[in-house]
């Protein structure tokens, strides 16, 4: 696990200089594998992490007086087992590779799509993901994905699924869902959403199929605000959210 991945796990952010110390030294033993710091080395670790660098002094003082840490040698502590056993139990997979998304709300935000489908979460963490970490093809295929599961799922919704599926029982790609869904008036969109939802299909195509093409953070930039517009609506329109 990374450090931005427990930071963001642990809530890092939230804590208190103590318990923040707590956490970053217990992540360094799991880790790398370091089980003793100096005051200045634990400072040290806490700024990779992007934290707000401590006063050494103030810190030094919640550290001797703190139950979670003891004495390691002349100027070095480590965690208390007692504090180390409850560290486990509340991170047990820190060493292992999770199968959990973890990211920021780069494109969605958490409260638009949880406590709608489990597949829906995972999709819309995944799409995050990608963005943050430049997999840029990866979001916008992703991205596709999202629009037409809602648009199918919209249809479902409103017991009309069988005007969207062909001869052989299967739905219709997504460039017949489009067009056939605006031409009809079916979903019910905003005009701005009508607009350009055939933009994040082309930009899928795009990163799925073009030989020579390859997704930049530029491109999903001019779409990102009208994307969380467009599945917001359809969210709506799903009966996903109320």
């Amino acid at each position: 696990m990374t450090e931005k991945q427990f930071t963001v796990l642990s809530e890092l952010s939230s804590k208190t200089e103590i318990e923040k110390a707590t956490l970053v030294a217990f992540y360094c033993y799991k880790i790398k594998s370091k089980e003793t710091f100096t005051v200045g080395e634990l400072v040290n670790e806490m700024v990779k992490f992007g934290l707000s660098k401590p006063n050494s002094s103030r810190l030094k003082d919640k550290l001797i007086s703190s139950k979670a840490f003891i004495k390691a040698g002349k100027d070095s502590i480590r965690i208390g087992l007692r504090k180390m056993e409850s560290l486990e139990k509340d991170y047990p997979n820190l060493n292992s590779i999770s199968e959990e998304v973890i990211s920021d709300d780069t494109i969605l935000p958490q409260d638009l799509y949880l406590k709608t489908r489990g597949y829906i979460e995972r999709i819309s963490k995944q799409i995050n993901g990608c963005y943050q970490h430049n997999l840029f093809d990866g979001c916008a295929m992703l991205m596709r994905r999202l629009i037409e599961m809602l648009i199918i799922l919209t249809y479902k919704h409103l017991n009309r699924e069988s005007e969207i599926k062909d001869s052989n029982g299967g739905f219709h790609g997504l460039s017949h869902l489009i067009n056939y869904s605006i031409s009809k008036r079916v979903l019910g969109l905003t005009k701005d959403s009508e607009q350009i939802i055939d933009e994040f299909r082309q930009l899928g195509n795009y990163s799925a199929h073009g030989l020579e093409y390859n997704c930049r953070k530029g491109d999903l930039d001019k779409v990102k605000i009208p994307f969380r517009a467009c599945v917001e609506e359809l969210l709506y329109k799903s009966g996903l959210k109320k």
